[in-house]
């Protein structure tokens, strides 16, 4: 038994629609391989920003997006930490914070504080330069101390606020 099937050609209607990017600080062009940044040394090569052991003597010299970020003073997120067990183990969660960033910034040179300081309430709002680092530094100080942590990503601002108290 033969069956006839025939195909209409039908017009899709969705359509794949262009990620709008809301980071001003990457580049929509691309670099020049290798690119120097010529604050932090970091190097541009190979389509990422890496720590090279030797510098690359013929490179063009600019400054990466982190070093941007931290000269313009704006964040890509901010982590605040608050509580009553906050402020009896304030130097214990701030080393762990500091050893969880540096851990970061051997692989991934544009991950890192820009600012820390206390608020007038007395909670602590640490600054980043990467969208990641707020989350994942509230999820270490929770896996670490438990508490409660809260991340919002609001698309018309563009920064990740987080917050962990206990």
């Amino acid at each position: 038994m033969s069956q006839n099937t025939s195909y209409t050609s039908v017009k899709r209607r969705d359509r794949l629609i262009k990620e709008r990017s809301i980071d001003a600080y990457r580049s929509e062009r691309k670099l020049p391989d290798p690119t120097l940044c010529q604050i932090c040394g970091a190097v541009f090569t190979g389509g990422r920003w890496q720590w090279c052991e030797a510098l690359p003597i013929e490179a063009k010299e600019t400054r990466c997006p982190a070093c941007q970020r931290i000269h313009d003073r704006v964040p890509a997120g901010y982590l605040t930490l608050s509580g009553t067990f906050f402020n009896e183990h304030r130097k214990e969660i701030m080393r762990l914070i500091h050893n969880h960033v540096e851990r970061q910034r051997t692989r991934h040179p544009l991950q890192r504080i820009i600012d820390t300081h206390i608020k007038e309430s007395g909670d602590m709002e640490i600054s980043f330069t990467e969208f990641h680092l707020p989350k994942g530094v509230g999820e270490a100080v929770k896996n670490a101390y438990q508490g409660e942590l809260q991340i919002h990503f609001p698309e018309a601002s563009g920064q990740v606020r987080a917050s962990w108290s206990r």
